[in-house]
């Protein structure tokens, strides 16, 4: 019960944070600029929706499909259909419940592939590491090529407010002293509880959890082939850039913009669904902020950003409850085959 209404407790309180986002922008909207905003709804090209819907399908087939390298050299080789699905149910689940996509993927594989989650976990652990390195890379890349039209941004409305905050305290100082000292209480409180400790659930969990991040780590350096693994991580971000560049052609203010600007909306964009589950309320925001730095009026940015967090929204439901329902025919006609 207690899990039950945590977990409707995080969904309302993420969902509100959404909501939160909506307002909050469209509070400073003048009625000129609201109508505005509809009628770019109406006039946008949505022939380059469907084509952004393509790359987007590329690319969760190539994750199902480097998922299934990572769990290969343990000894498991699922179908990629239900790699697939299992990927897509995940994403679904996500945009309820932040990160109970990843369980359900590694629960759906156990379900239908008698995949041990703990060893499954682990995996999508690692391949989670590996997209935070690219993406990384990438806003650092992004940032050096755009340096110019994003050092003011950033400052101004990131570095500046916190700085303003903490202008009386050495800020490295007391984050050093406040992060030792954590460890110092969490080290002697592990002594004198370890008996009690390493018998609790919890320790057992996080145990389990460790090691079978600890099995995906180590099953990078037994992939069959590295420069499949290699080219699938680097194709699901290319995918992700396809995505929100087509999404540019439906309106003729930013279908001349360059694959530079394409590229910051992605990598910014994507803080913004790292911030809330699924980047509701406050992805539009940020892609009508960045494009707003290249000179495109907010008005058509926020309605750019709507079509592109809607259509990569659609893609995931549909995609999700597909999979829901075929999953278990596929299994039964499996079971009626032997």
């Amino acid at each position: 019960m207690k899990k039950k209404i945590l977990l409707i407790l995080k969904f309302v309180f993420f969902l509100s944070l959404g909501f939160f986002f909506i307002w909050w922008f469209q509070r400073k909207l003048s009625v000129t600029e609201k109508l505005e905003i509809s009628q770019s709804f109406q006039s946008a090209n949505y022939l380059w929706v469907v084509l952004a819907i393509i790359p987007g399908i590329f690319s969760h087939l190539s994750r199902a499909v480097r998922w299934r390298m990572l769990l290969k050299p343990m000894g498991y080789k699922p179908k990629v259909s239900t790699t697939f699905a299992a990927v897509m149910i995940g994403y679904f689940a996500n945009l309820a419940f932040p990160r109970l996509g990843e369980v359900m993927r590694c629960g759906i594989l156990h379900k239908y592939e008698k995949i041990p989650v703990s060893k499954s976990f682990g995996t999508v652990i690692t391949e989670r590491t590996i997209d935070m390195i690219i993406f990384f890379l990438l806003f650092l890349f992004t940032f050096i090529l755009e340096f110019n039209n994003l050092k003011d941004y950033l400052y101004d409305n990131l570095l500046l407010k916190f700085s303003d905050k903490f202008t009386n305290i050495n800020f490295t100082g007391f984050l050093s002293f406040t992060l030792l000292s954590i460890l110092l209480i969490l080290a002697v409180l592990f002594l004198i509880f370890k008996p009690k400790i390493i018998k609790s659930n919890i320790y057992i969990k996080t145990m389990v959890f460790v090691l079978g991040f600890v099995e995906g780590i180590k099953s990078l350096s037994k992939i069959d082939k590295p420069y499949w693994f290699v080219f699938h991580s680097l194709f699901i971000w290319l995918n992700y850039f396809l995505m929100t560049w087509l999404i540019f052609f439906c309106f003729d203010q930013t279908a001349t913009l360059g694959l530079n600007v394409a590229l910051s909306a992605l990598v910014l964009g994507s803080v913004g669904i790292m911030l809330v589950p699924g980047g509701i309320g406050i992805y539009p925001v940020i892609i009508s902020q960045t494009l707003l730095i290249f000179s495109i009026a907010k008005t058509t940015g926020y309605a750019l950003g709507w079509i592109a967090w809607s259509s990569q929204t659609a893609l995931i439901i549909i995609s999700g409850l597909i999979s829901l329902a075929v999953l278990p025919l596929i299994k039964k006609q499996n079971h009626d085959s032997i």
